[in-house]
């Protein structure tokens, strides 16, 4: 993943990607470049243009399914069933919640505004 990164940097910065560039760009933060490695990425990239490498993964990555379908919902139905009137204090809590607020805001002035 290292040189990939470094040869997509390369890219990027208007250079082509060759092992010696991209060794140079590696020993630059402390790695050291295995050389089989990187002839392997080499080959693979050589003559293809890396937007349409990325484009193509994208599409292939779109139809991985992601998400989780719903494993974990199962668990939520005992915590809603309070005891009645319970819905009723939920309520309240954001109307108090808000009158807080309100009275915090008129705090941060303290006393004067920035236009007075």
């Amino acid at each position: 993943m290292k040189y990939l990164a470094a040869y997509l940097l390369l890219g990027l910065a208007g250079k082509t990607p060759n092992a010696n560039e991209i060794k140079k760009l590696l020993q630059t933060v402390g790695i050291e470049a295995d050389d089989a490695r990187l002839k392997g990425l080499i080959s693979e990239l050589n003559g293809k243009d890396i937007n349409e490498l990325i484009a193509e993964g994208n599409s292939k990555l779109a139809s991985v399914p992601s998400g989780g379908g719903g494993g974990g919902g199962g668990g939520g139905g005992a915590a809603s069933g309070g005891a009645p009137g319970g819905g009723a204090a939920k309520e309240e809590a954001p109307a108090e919640a808000a009158k807080e607020e309100e009275k915090d805001e008129s705090d941060d002035d303290m006393g004067f505004g920035l236009f007075d």
